[in-house]
């Protein structure tokens, strides 16, 4: 203690980071609760291969998704793969933090147990409804039923909602996690909650922002460089599909809305957004520049520019992020390289299978010991 002042307490987290999703951003977010600041070790390409299977974004892009979480001070780039008591100490971090999932090495290792035989090892219950393995999943079902959630909702569904486009023959607690069920607290956690001030300058820009990746992240930057209050409008998944197709969105709209909060770029979110940038919402939210990026723009149901009221008022822009990164892109990536990541998400589960029968059988060795004492 110097001066009177209490010591400042270094939290650590490390991972992969790969298609950084509100399930990450949940467990950094609670970890930065645990002291003042947040350093987050992001594993390479090559130790991730060799322990768990090919990434599906580059170290450079996981780089940069993680340094733009909100609750991220420091980023250390191509830490290793099982946590070290030397790495604590040379980042000056009091313990390290990891959900309650298992992670292991490519020998089926604990990559915390030195922390964790240490004492400097904290746990935080991790997101249940979503994983990168289960992303990746919805992906190569090309289904589109990950987003129906019941007819009232969305009147494209006329089918049963199902899991979330999850593999139903999932037997891992973890890779076969629950559906994600969205509450308002969740949202209040992720949020700011703080209005503009007086004399702030806002930007509105809309879109579906699914699966949030780096070329969404470098975007935002432009955007919220552009005034000081920035406002995502999400549009509803009936209406995502309707101008993207396929089994977009990959996340449905409550999703999106953690992942967008998520970033250090968002001020405030819009949860489904009207396709049209109306008066109303122009004059609603005192927005002084509408801005979209440069990927093509549908007209509405009635063949109508959804921009007409901004440019009428010459309060329309477009931005270039400098990143020609799409949702559509990272699709691609997990289908050219299907087989691989399908033989990554079965080895995935075999590794946390064996593991969980292990928790269990110790569980009820436990229990046997008690009752015979």
């Amino acid at each position: 203690m110097e001066n009177g002042d209490k010591r400042e307490v270094r939290v650590w987290c490390d991972g992969c980071y790969d298609m950084v999703h509100f399930g990450h951003a949940n467990s950094l977010r609670q970890a930065k609760a645990l002291g003042d600041k947040l350093v987050v070790g992001v594993h390479n390409d090559e130790e991730i291969t060799k322990h768990k299977g090919p990434p599906v974004f580059t170290e450079e892009e996981r780089y940069k998704m993680v340094a733009g979480i909100k609750w991220v001070d420091e980023v250390v780039k191509a830490v290793p793969y099982v946590t070290t008591l030397e790495i604590l100490d040379k980042y000056d971090c009091d313990f390290c933090v990891h959900g309650d999932d298992i992670t292991m090495t490519a020998d089926g290792v604990d990559t915390y147990s030195i922390v964790k035989a240490a004492g400097r090892y904290k746990e935080v219950q991790r997101t249940a409804g979503v994983s990168t393995t289960d992303l990746v999943g919805r992906m190569l079902l090309l289904t589109r039923q990950h987003f129906r959630r019941g007819e009232f909702e969305y009147d494209v569904a006329k089918e049963h909602s199902s899991t979330m486009g999850q593999d139903s023959s999932a037997k891992s607690p973890w890779t076969g996690c629950s559906q994600f069920l969205p509450t308002t607290q969740k949202i209040i956690q992720f949020s700011d909650g703080k209005p503009p001030k007086p004399g702030d300058r806002i930007i509105y820009a809309a879109g579906s922002f699914d699966l949030f990746h780096v070329g969404h992240l470098d975007f935002l930057e432009k955007a919220r460089a552009q005034g000081d209050y920035l406002i995502i409008g999400l549009h509803t998944d009936p209406v995502v599909n309707r101008y993207q197709g396929s089994n977009y969105p990959i996340m449905n709209l409550h999703e999106r809305v953690l992942s967008v909060l998520a970033c250090k770029y968002v001020s405030e979110v819009v949860i489904g957004a009207p396709y049209n940038v109306t008066n109303d919402l122009m004059d609603h939210f005192k927005v002084d520049l509408v801005v979209h990026g440069k990927t093509p723009i549908l007209n509405d149901e009635n063949d109508a520019d959804p921009f007409a009221v901004p440019k009428q008022l010459g309060k329309f822009m477009i931005l270039d992020s400098g990143n020609d990164m799409t949702t559509e892109k990272i699709v691609e990536r997990i289908i050219t390289n299907r087989l691989k990541f399908e033989q990554r998400n079965i080895e995935k589960e075999k590794k946390e299978l064996k593991v969980w029968q292990y928790l269990q059988d110790n569980v009820k060795s436990t229990n046997q010991i008690i009752v015979e004492h």
